[in-house]
């Protein structure tokens, strides 16, 4: 019998226990209150909490409490996770398979807070150690064509027949693949983080400070929106046009529409590698480091502490590659 039907067994068996409440994960108020105190950023402590719930539900799900849960819970909530009867932590069906990378995230999260347990003096059934991390697949990195890339950057201005929209959406991107920022520091950015030479100043993930830089590309296709725009009551540079609430000063573009219209731009223009908003930051990097960029250099620009995480994030084209190979090989002749 495989692990994943057991697990769906045990379920199957602890139907009766789901209808008696259970305990919720004991202390994890405290435990989210340490993350704010050690000045984690309200996301990261956002995915630790949702990321726990699914635990808490898993837990619901099978009839245990907390603190009888053993090694083969954990066995069987790795199962669960791996599985396509996963719920999502408002106890949804998963709409899709997790990577192992999402996995380990929630693996990281449970470890992180029976560490936390132990070190407050708490009572937990489970050593952290006893939660192992998944082996992790390795995708062979797919970096867009330069010219794919600035064929999406420019395409707003191609596909969208409201003008206002065309000069946000095309600004947004050239400001995204101009400075390798992370769409959340894009969509907070406000006008006064600009200076006149276009260097921006951000506040970015855990709280980190650094500098990013527009190009004159870039800084010219913003001038454009805002001089259609004209003044708004909102601090932020890109606002919305449409939706509930939208003269409020505090309604920002959510993440999910730039999503969606990166998605749309990539169909319409025939593109078959997947783009995203963070696949422009990868672009980013990409392409500086082939341009002969310091490493070190695009460490900072991306504000990564490791340099290990940078060079995740660079990842050559296949272009590229046989391009330094026809180049370099000892017997080329």
């Amino acid at each position: 019998m495989s692990i994943i039907t057991l697990t769906l067994g045990d379920m199957e068996n602890n139907k009766e226990n789901n209808r008696r409440p259970l305990q919720p994960l004991p202390c994890l108020d405290d435990f989210l209150l340490n993350l704010q105190v050690n000045n984690l950023s309200q996301e990261t402590i956002y995915n630790y909490e949702r990321d726990l719930e699914v635990f808490q539900n898993f837990l619901k799900e099978i009839g245990v409490e907390f603190d009888k849960a053993d090694k083969k819970t954990i066995l069987n909530y790795k199962a669960y996770l791996s599985s396509q009867d996963r719920k999502t932590p408002k106890c949804s069906k998963g709409e899709k398979k997790l990577s192992s990378f999402s996995i380990n995230r929630m693996l990281s999260a449970l470890r992180s807070y029976l560490k936390f347990l132990i070190d407050m003096d708490y009572k937990t059934p489970i050593a952290p150690d006893i939660v192992k991390l998944t082996k992790t697949e390795r995708k062979h990195p797919r970096v867009s064509e330069f010219e794919e890339v600035v064929k999406l950057i420019e395409s707003p201005t191609q596909f969208e027949r409201d003008k206002k929209v065309a000069l946000r959406n095309r600004a947004m991107l050239e400001t995204l693949f101009s400075t390798g920022m992370r769409i959340s520091e894009l969509l907070n950015l406000k006008k006064e983080q600009i200076d006149k030479t276009g260097r921006i100043f951000i506040r970015g993930k855990g709280k980190k400070e650094r500098f990013v830089y527009l190009t004159p590309r870039a800084q010219k296709h913003i001038k454009n929106y805002l001089e259609f725009r004209q003044e708004m009551d909102s601090p932020y540079l890109f606002v919305p046009y449409r939706g509930k609430n939208v003269r409020n000063k505090d309604k920002k573009i959510s993440p999910n529409y730039l999503q969606e219209k990166i998605k749309k731009y990539r169909e319409l223009l025939g593109i078959n590698i997947p783009l995203s908003a963070h696949s422009l930051r990868h672009a980013f990097a990409t392409y500086l480091a082939e341009s002969g960029a310091n490493p070190a250099a695009i460490q900072i620009l991306l504000g990564h502490e490791s340099l290990d995480t940078t060079t995740r994030y660079v990842h050559a084209s296949d272009r590229y590659a046989e391009r330094m190979h026809r180049k370099y090989h000892p017997l080329k002749e």
